[in-house]
């Protein structure tokens, strides 16, 4: 290998590194956040904005390395495909330790009213799915895990269920005392935990990118070719059009 090539495969491994460091911080942050909102710490808020300064701080230096890593590099293959995943996890990540932020900012506007008993173990559920979703998802990119990736859809299901019992449960509670101020800004954080896991399966997709070339978009992608082609277009002999990807096919589509 040459001296070039080297330190090439040397800058992806920090990148990788620093990614999985990022994403380590925005786990961290979940379980405070949600700590504070259980406890109601209005006093803590300010830390998890510090928090989520150092994970916007590193994810964009990442970045940053990538770019120039692409233009002095001029990868190909499958370590463009790394690099190109590399920039889209910068924004899955740092967007996830926003939605942290925001349960903090909850935290502001509900305080010094307290989580009511009925959601706080679904409040802690969803945190803990949201944990394990996105530890699961950094396994994937860590280990180039092309299965791990796409069991997170299956992983993401049974946060969204933790997420529907959250709802129907603060709309009872809503219906029963009327404190539709807090039940809003209760909804909401619901949401962003929802919203987490959902950037997490965004990263087992762009592993699975990394891993194979494919995205889910590639099938969407080949059923509109289909349907655009003009009737009795070019195909092979097994009667498939020769310009659509393979993949997995699309569980939302018959």
């Amino acid at each position: 290998m040459t001296e070039s090539r080297s330190t090439f495969h040397q800058q992806l491994d920090e990148v990788q590194q620093d990614l999985i460091r990022a994403a380590g911080r925005v786990t961290e942050l979940i379980g405070r956040g949600t700590q504070v909102l259980l406890d109601m710490d209005v006093d803590a808020v300010p830390a998890i904005l510090d928090t989520d300064d150092e994970i916007d701080a590193l994810t964009l230096d990442v970045e940053e390395r990538c770019f120039l890593i692409l233009a002095r590099q001029q990868p190909m293959a499958s370590d463009m495909r790394a690099l190109v995943t590399a920039i889209r996890l910068t924004s899955e990540i740092e967007r996830s330790g926003d939605l942290v932020v925001n349960i903090g900012k909850a935290v502001r506007r509900l305080h010094p009213t307290p989580v009511p008993a009925s959601l706080r173990g679904l409040i802690q559920r969803m945190s803990d799915e949201a944990v394990q979703l996105f530890r699961e998802a950094m396994d994937a990119y860590a280990e180039g895990d092309e299965g791990l990736a796409a069991s997170l859809d299956d992983l993401d299901d049974r946060l969204d269920q933790v997420h529907k019992d959250f709802i129907r449960t603060l709309l009872e509670d809503c219906q029963d005392h009327g404190e539709v101020q807090q039940a809003v800004q209760l909804a909401l954080v619901g949401r962003y935990y929802e919203r987490i896991g959902d950037h997490a399966v965004n990263i087992g997709e762009r592993v699975r990118y990394m891993v194979t070339g494919w995205l889910p978009e590639h099938t969407g992608a080949a059923r509109y070719r289909a349907r655009s082609e003009p009737s009795g277009a070019s195909r092979d002999p097994d009667g498939t059009n020769p310009g659509a990807p393979s993949g997995p096919e699309d569980p939302d589509r018959s």
